[in-house]
């Protein structure tokens, strides 16, 4: 087993026990050149802040094109997260740059929040809602059962961002969308 394939299924057991991954062990990862980094704040995700960094630890390990890194001062800031009572939702303003919100309303009904971290993350990344129904796919969000717990994307998934980030630089059109899970 390669390192790659050893860290995910490490992160993939991790999630499954709803352990957090810190993000040095994260930053450890092997990466490959032409990798996008985008930085995340998640300042304001209240109770949510390390339910957002399994979000984008999950993201790390199923994708080697782009990185989601936690904000630092003087760095830029592509992402930020935010939480309220209402449900879940993304507003994109092109590839990788936005913003999105925990909303307690859905996890109050039961649904998972690191599967809503990492779907949420899905819409910065590129990928709209599918709403299939099926727990293993990510971007299915509340059409899926509230008992799954899938945190992760599928093969599908995976690809299409990796393809929305092979030209690691691109930014994409400036059209704010908005995606608002329900």
């Amino acid at each position: 087993m390669d390192r790659r394939s050893l860290f995910r299924a490490v992160v993939g057991v991790a999630a499954a026990i709803g352990a957090v991954i810190p993000t040095q062990l994260v930053a450890a990862a092997p990466a490959s050149a032409a990798v996008r980094v985008l930085y995340y704040d998640a300042s304001a995700a209240g109770e949510f802040v390390n339910v957002v960094h399994q979000g984008a630890a999950n993201w790390n390990a199923s994708v080697t094109n782009v990185r989601l890194e936690r904000w630092t001062s003087g760095r830029p800031r592509n992402i930020v997260v935010t939480v309220d009572n209402n449900w879940p939702r993304a507003y994109v303003t092109s590839l990788g740059n936005g913003r999105w919100v925990m909303g307690r309303q859905a996890v109050n009904q039961g649904y998972h929040p690191p599967r809503i971290a990492a779907h949420e993350f899905g819409h910065l990344l590129g990928l709209p809602d599918r709403r299939t129904g099926l727990c293993a796919d990510l971007m299915s969000g509340s059409s899926a059962p509230v008992s799954c717990t899938n945190a992760f994307p599928n093969s599908r998934e995976r690809s299409e961002v990796q393809a929305n980030f092979a030209g690691s630089l691109a930014t994409g059109n400036q059209t704010e969308k908005v995606f608002v899970d329900f």
